[in-house]
């Protein structure tokens, strides 16, 4: 997966299309309730402290924690990393969906995304999921959802990932979703003492779209 850091108001131009006016004033309400978006093999909600103990377990394994920041190593960590996200996301700043599976009422992963400028208009986002649901089709919908979202509520244009050059998983994930390769960011990722050079990979909001229209929507 993608390495993702565990541990403003938004400003609307005054010659904004009707849609993107719309889309933007829907994005003020998830600050102060991230809505749930359903897929048809899962559900994207905001965290609990009820998913600390299977976050836990999912994302300190050695297959998913070799690429990512470094997790919290107790429930205790990941219940005040959840708080966190919560006060992140009421502040404007920050969004973090718990992929919880059908079927399922724990999150067994997550995909956050982080403002880069005050606009909220450039983003980064990350992703991790627990092995056991690596190749299940979990991610893939999860992520568009995700980048729907993003665009279509929140009001992005420009979505930013960065994933080792190592991590083949990862960037063949972001290759699928459409993602473009717009560099090598060298020596950028400390992990266990070692930097390792990570690829930056983008999505702009008007090129999804017209993927989109293309193709048509994958995720009902």
């Amino acid at each position: 997966m993608a390495n993702t850091p565990l541990g403003n108001e938004m400003v609307m131009p005054a010659t904004a299309p009707k849609n993107e006016a719309r889309a933007r004033n829907v994005g003020r309400d998830w600050r102060v309730c991230l809505p749930s978006v359903r897929g048809a093999v899962v559900t994207l909600r905001e965290l609990r402290s009820t998913d600390a103990r299977s976050l836990l377990a999912m994302l300190s394994t050695d297959e998913v924690a070799r690429f990512i920041s470094s997790p919290p190593t107790t429930v205790a960590g990941f219940e005040r990393f959840i708080a966190w996200t919560q006060r992140e996301r009421a502040a404007g700043r920050y969004v973090c969906f718990g992929i919880v599976p059908k079927g399922m009422d724990v999150a067994v992963g997550l995909i956050q995304v982080r403002q880069l400028d005050p606009q909220f208009a450039t983003a980064e986002w990350g992703f991790a999921l627990g092995f056991s649901f690596w190749g299940s089709g979990i991610f893939h919908e999860a992520a568009q959802l995700v980048i729907e979202f993003t665009f279509d509520v929140v009001g992005v244009h420009r979505l930013e990932a960065r994933a080792a050059v190592k991590n083949g998983r990862g960037n063949g994930a972001l290759r699928k979703l459409g993602a473009t390769q717009e560099g090598i960011l060298r020596r950028s990722l400390l992990r266990n003492g070692e930097y390792l050079d990570q690829v930056l990979w983008t999505v702009l909001a008007s090129e999804w779209r017209t993927l989109q229209l293309a193709c048509g929507p994958s995720v009902h």
